[in-house]
């Protein structure tokens, strides 16, 4: 059977068949639901094959030639390259909302096996692709590219192509791709998914015709590659990614297998909120949760003490944050045994007993007296060399034989594929987990990795190792640790991704905590990632790039955006401050399940007059609000996901608003407010 294939999606649905040859599948269409039709006969000429120009799901160089391809194979006699043809029946099964199709090729010469394998489901947007590669030969067989497919949006000519981009502290800036022709990349080489990009783009029509938008995003924590090509005179454009290809060599010894990565698309009617809004609603099925329990108000003691940290001062901090309305007390960096900068300890997982002369106990014990749980951090593929571990186990970290290691922040980053590492790291988390019943964890990572890989030999797949090892410990945690909030951190937004959304339950998105420069985080950070998982704190911080005055309302509201947070010297504040802060944290709560439950859509943007991000759940909507200094008397906010005529009340004055074409007076005070409107 040749097909064509439906994978049915919520708005949509996908179309495959089998390309020519059975030389891989083919999209037929990927859109609204109408009659899918043969996939157009490109042109065939000297210098392109059929298979060059056509939609192809997965391909492989050897069969396809003149265009990219997302594996490239060299086996170890010489032989280049994987010629894929059908090696049995496309399996397509249903089970309940899901629908999942698996299509089997070879290349009988290389004595190479491919599985591309397909998932949709009727409750989300998205469709899932990943590929099995076998090594059937009695040679090993080199993977210098092992991608799991492309995705293949119809909208010729070329493409708008939506990307987050950014720095360190300046993370998930929108920037928008004018790709008429050629290839547009972006990556990590960092082995983590870097501050500088995010693994995911949006692909639009360069003519705004009403196409829809389409999206691709990367489930990879570690280095990455996301690629748009823009062939002419080609339907479509491809959207392709997996683990840099830069960043190593995946080697499969005869017998052997390896399963790439995911790579996810959506197609959405609409424009970007609603691209958001169908990447919220697959994140949510990946979720284990979306409620409190794993969502708290966090204390986090970093800016109030750094590595000066003293039992006394915790639990002052402690009680104060009690009497705010915090959930979760966390003890940042600087607990450790020989920790007193960031030159030393790392690695050195015990207790400093310098710094807790009876032990982390006596703090457990006082956090969870004033009602609080009980939260540490850690940074568990880091050392000094100013550090036992290190003076053990020199051996362990990324580096080059001969060369000396590349230092960053006066650490180097333990070398976490090799089992003994992974090992050791586990065997560290589960003791400081049982022990001390910690039950939020704080997994930083503050560096890139350099010198990949280079002291094992055969090590060319250092990136792989590492970030499947990474993935593999936060896995054991979850299974063993079910009550422990994980919260995923590089250094802020360094390492955030599909994959990482999977095993952890919440996010820290950037070390920015200045309320306007953090708004433009923010901003970005919900086009693809949902409020749920967005850790964001209330701190003292200054503004770098925007110092437009705010008030403590407006830290507030800001850090009320996502998952709200207190990480500023809590002792210093005011009574007044306390006061205020107290009352927002309270309505945060109240309000929580709509936050992180809602639909998402935001209105204008942070550099704009005024801003609002607004939340519409079943029973009510929350609209948070900013604005500069000379703003409108009142503004109005286009509330788009509720039908004209939709009966409001507001909760603060019991008045009721009929919503208008669309649209609701929302304020006319202050620098920020939070309008909660429950439906009639």
């Amino acid at each position: 059977m040749s097909g064509p294939w439906t994978l049915p999606t919520r708005s949509g649905e996908h179309v495959v068949a089998l390309a020519p040859d059975g030389a891989g599948l083919v999209r037929v269409h990927w859109g609204a639901r109408d009659s899918a039709q043969p996939a157009p006969a490109p042109r065939r000429t000297s210098f392109e094959t059929t298979l060059d120009l056509l939609p192809l799901e997965a391909t492989a160089l050897g069969t396809r030639s003149a265009h990219a391809a997302e594996l490239v194979a060299r086996r170890a006699d010489g032989l280049r390259g994987v010629r894929l043809r059908a090696a049995g029946e496309v399996a397509l099964t249903v089970g309940g909302e899901v629908h999942e199709l698996r299509a089997p090729f070879t290349d009988e010469v290389a004595e190479v096996d491919v599985e591309l394998v397909l998932r949709s489901s009727t409750a989300h947007d998205v469709v899932t692709k990943h590929t099995v590669v076998r090594n059937r030969s009695g040679h090993a067989v080199e993977l210098l590219r092992c991608w799991g497919g492309a995705f293949t949006p119809p909208v010729r000519p070329g493409a708008r192509v939506g990307t987050l981009t950014g720095a360190w502290s300046r993370e998930f800036t929108e920037a928008v791709v004018d790709l008429p022709v050629g290839t547009f990349s972006l990556g990590s080489r960092q082995g983590i998914t870097s501050h500088g990009a995010s693994p995911v783009v949006t692909v639009r029509a360069r003519d705004d015709r009403d196409a829809g938008t389409y999206a691709v995003a990367l489930a990879w924590s570690g280095s990455w590659r996301l690629q748009v090509e823009a062939v002419p005179f080609t339907d479509h454009v491809r959207v392709a990614g997996g683990p840099d290809d830069e960043a190593g060599v995946v080697t499969l010894p005869p017998g052997g297998s390896v399963t790439t990565p995911q790579l996810a698309g959506l197609w959405v009617p609409g424009g970007p909120d609603e691209a958001a809004q169908a990447w919220h609603a697959y994140q949510r099925t990946l979720a284990r949760s979306t409620g409190p329990e794993h969502r708290p108000v966090v204390a986090n003691s970093w800016y109030a003490t750094g590595f000066d940290v003293r039992v006394e001062h915790q639990l002052a901090l402690a009680e104060v944050a009690a009497d705010l309305g915090a959930e979760v007390f966390v003890v940042d960096d600087g607990w450790f045994r020989g920790r007193t900068c960031d030159r030393a300890g790392l690695g050195d997982w015990d207790v400093d007993e310098a710094k807790f002369p009876g032990g982390l106990e006596p703090l457990v014990a006082g956090v969870r007296e004033r009602g609080l749980r009980f939260g540490l951090w850690v940074e568990p593929e880091a050392v000094n060399e100013d550090s036992d571990l290190f003076r053990a186990h020199s051996e362990w970290v990324h580096r080059a034989p001969g060369r000396d290691p590349v230092r960053l922040r006066h650490q180097l980053v333990l070398d976490l594929g090799r089992p003994e590492v992974e090992a050791w790291v586990l065997a560290q988390l589960r003791r400081l987990l049982t022990r001390y019943g910690i039950s939020y964890l704080k997994w930083d990572m503050n560096r890139a990795i350099t010198d990949g890989g280079a002291a094992v030999p055969g090590g060319d797949d250092w990136s792989w190792r590492h970030t499947q090892a990474y993935h593999r410990v936060l896995d054991a945690l979850r299974e063993e640790f079910p009550h422990v909030t994980v919260e995923a951190c590089a250094g802020g937004g360094g390492r955030i991704d599909l994959a990482v959304l999977v095993r952890t339950d919440v996010v820290w998105p950037s070390d920015e905590t200045g309320p306007r420069d953090r708004l433009a985080v923010q901003h970005g950070f919900l086009s693809a990632y949902p409020a749920w998982v967005m850790s964001s704190w209330v701190t003292d911080e200054p503004d770098v790039l925007d110092r437009e005055p705010v008030s403590v309302d407006f830290r507030c509201v800001v850090a009320m955006a996502g998952v709200m947070g207190l990480g500023g010297d809590l002792l210093r504040w005011s009574p007044a401050q306390r006061e205020r802060v107290r009352e927002l944290v309270a309505l945060h709560r109240s309000v929580r399940h709509v936050l992180h439950g809602g639909l998402v859509r935001r209105h204008g943007t942070p550099t704009g007059a005024a801003y609002a991000v607004q939340y519409t759940g079943e029973e009510a909507v929350v609209v948070l609000a900013w604005a500069r200094p000379g703003r409108p008397a009142a503004w109005r906010v286009p509330l788009g996901d509720l039908p004209t005529g939709t009966l409001l009340r507001s909760r603060s004055d019991g008045s009721t608003v009929r919503v208008e074409d669309g649209l609701v007076v929302t304020w006319s005070r202050g620098d920020c407010d939070v309008i909660v409107l429950d439906r009639v």
